[in-house]
């Protein structure tokens, strides 16, 4: 009984020491997370950037890191896996030319013993010209800053749908949306032919291994998924000079399609017309194009 209740309050401040110890680190990374996107010279950028990286694999190598939630680093975004079984960190630094951005990246898996699995996320966005045309690993990752994962499954196996935010170059910013798994060694896989949908002018060309919609900078169209809708709801994007082919030209009309998850694949929605004030899409005004 006694040993028990040791053991118990043993473990307890093991705890609360750990976290003491991840709360000073977070401290000394908030300077530097703040850095990375507002300091004006590149070069300051660049260090802050590169010392940061470097204090956040220190404060996860801590033992049972992965619930530690980092909230004071409001320019690095967090990323909760539905089933908990993995996080990823996002953020993004502005290059030389100030045109265009570079996306950086870290998952972090669960482990059953608190020790650390990081797997490292390195943006090739600038050394392809193709990025929708293959199945990608952590090594040629497209860049995103992710703002929502959700959960899907299909035959017993799990799907983990990423949706992302790239500022892109001066002109046009960039929404991306793939499905990521995990091979049979527990590595992840970006994309494949999970997305049905007819082509046109705005959409990737087919077969699309990842789907990005490229609007006007600023414009802030919508690509997320509706949990009451239970699918992917998307902006309608038309130009404003009349030529779709233009991206930096494409502004949200006012209306909304999407995508559905139906026999493991995101099937295109055509028409979801109406919304609320609230800007939400009325569901009771949902229906599919036939």
């Amino acid at each position: 009984m006694k040993q028990g209740l040791f053991l118990f309050l043993l473990v307890i401040t093991t705890l609360s020491v750990r976290a003491q110890e991840l709360q000073q680190m977070e401290d000394e990374l908030k300077p530097l997370a703040y850095a990375i996107l507002n300091e004006d010279q590149f070069l300051d950028r660049f260090k802050a950037d590169s010392a940061f990286t470097r204090g956040l694999v220190k404060a996860l190598r801590t033992p049972h890191s992965f619930r530690y939630r980092f909230d004071s680093l409001i320019t690095i975004s967090q990323q909760y896996a539905p089933d908990s079984s993995f996080r990823i960190f996002t953020w993004q630094i502005q290059m030389e030319d100030m045109n265009h951005f570079r996306q950086k990246g870290a998952i972090q898996m669960r482990t059953n013993d608190g020790s650390l699995k990081l797997i490292p996320l390195f943006d090739a966005s600038k050394f392809t010209e193709a990025p929708f045309d293959s199945v990608r690993t952590n090594q040629n990752w497209i860049g995103a800053v992710y703002y929502n994962i959700i959960q899907t499954t299909y035959n017993n196996r799990k799907y983990y749908t990423l949706f992302g935010y790239d500022e892109n170059d001066a002109r046009s910013s960039r929404k991306w949306m793939e499905v990521m798994t995990f091979d049979a060694n527990g590595n992840p896989q970006f994309g494949g032919r999970y997305f049905n949908y007819r082509e046109d002018d705005i959409k990737p060309k087919q077969p699309a291994f990842r789907f990005c919609l490229e609007y006007k900078k600023d414009a802030n169209a919508k690509l997320n998924y509706d949990p009451e809708l239970n699918m992917i709801v998307m902006a309608h994007l038309v130009s404003e000079e009349g030529d779709n082919k233009k991206k930096h030209t494409l502004v949200p009309y006012g209306t909304f399609e999407g995508f559905k998850w139906l026999g493991g694949k995101w099937v295109h929605q055509a028409d979801i017309t109406q919304v609320n004030p609230d800007g939400r899409v009325n569901p009771d005004q949902t229906r599919r194009k036939q």
